[in-house]
């Protein structure tokens, strides 16, 4: 049989989340696509995707990244994600097909540019966003978040046989006020539970990085540390949601 996939990029790169750190991410293209099983243990193994490609971290000097994932059976909002949730009873959510539309699009780069995370002054083209969100090797759904009939948020969700993989979320700046990015983890994980699924992953924790740490105040949860998955009953209290 030929090999599932194949290496296609291996290059240090600096980190997007730790300042003079060097990262490094292979990623491997998938030659086919993957069956639920074999996706659910890609992610078990600390795997993430972008396209039709997996990766996972393998830094040259720090093992600060750590892959995090939910008991959806188990998880309990907080106070806070409770008031973010009763905010939020006025939005319709909506499942289907990872799809492209121009009003997805324009509302990503609208994401991406006003709230600072933009890397360069080009918009995400048509055939971008394709590749990058709708090509997959597994099954891949969207979550689309309604106001009135408006687009103000949309979550790009990977789904094995038991377990979800959040890949990617953006929302209309106007609605901040909102906590979307909250909300979103918390319907996705709903989501996976009425399927009768296990977990699901919101990709890497890193404890000294702002823009990741909110990942953790999701509880219980589990991190992939040394290459075990480890549980966590409770978070710093300074670890706070964004």
């Amino acid at each position: 049989m030929p090999p599932r996939e194949e290496l296609v990029y291996d290059e240090e790169q600096p980190c997007p989340y730790r300042d003079g750190m060097v990262s490094r991410l292979p990623h491997r293209w998938q030659r086919r696509m993957l069956s639920p099983v074999e996706f659910d243990q890609s992610l078990a193994e600390g795997d993430r995707r972008v396209g039709r490609m997996l990766y996972r971290t393998a830094c040259p000097a720090c093992v600060a990244c750590e892959p995090l994932r939910i008991p959806v059976a188990e998880w309990q909002p907080s106070r806070s994600q409770r008031r973010v949730w009763r905010r939020n009873e006025d939005l319709q959510v909506e499942v289907g097909p990872a799809s492209f539309s121009e009003e997805k699009l324009a509302l990503y780069n609208r994401h991406k540019s006003e709230r600072g995370l933009a890397r360069s002054e080009e918009p995400m083209s048509r055939s971008s966003y394709e590749r990058w969100f709708v090509l997959s090797c597994t099954r891949t759904v969207e979550m689309r978040y309604t106001l009135a009939g408006r687009l103000v948020g949309l979550g790009i969700v990977d789904v094995g046989q038991l377990d979800a993989s959040s890949v990617y979320f953006f929302f209309d700046p106007d609605e901040s006020r909102r906590s979307l990015g909250v909300m979103s983890v918390m319907a996705e994980i709903a989501w996976l539970k009425a399927q009768g699924g296990r977990f699901h992953y919101l990709g890497l924790y890193v404890e000294d990085c702002r823009h990741l740490v909110y990942k953790a105040t999701y509880l219980p949860h589990e991190r992939r540390i040394g290459g075990a998955w480890q549980r966590a009953l409770s978070v710093p209290a300074e670890e706070t949601a964004p």
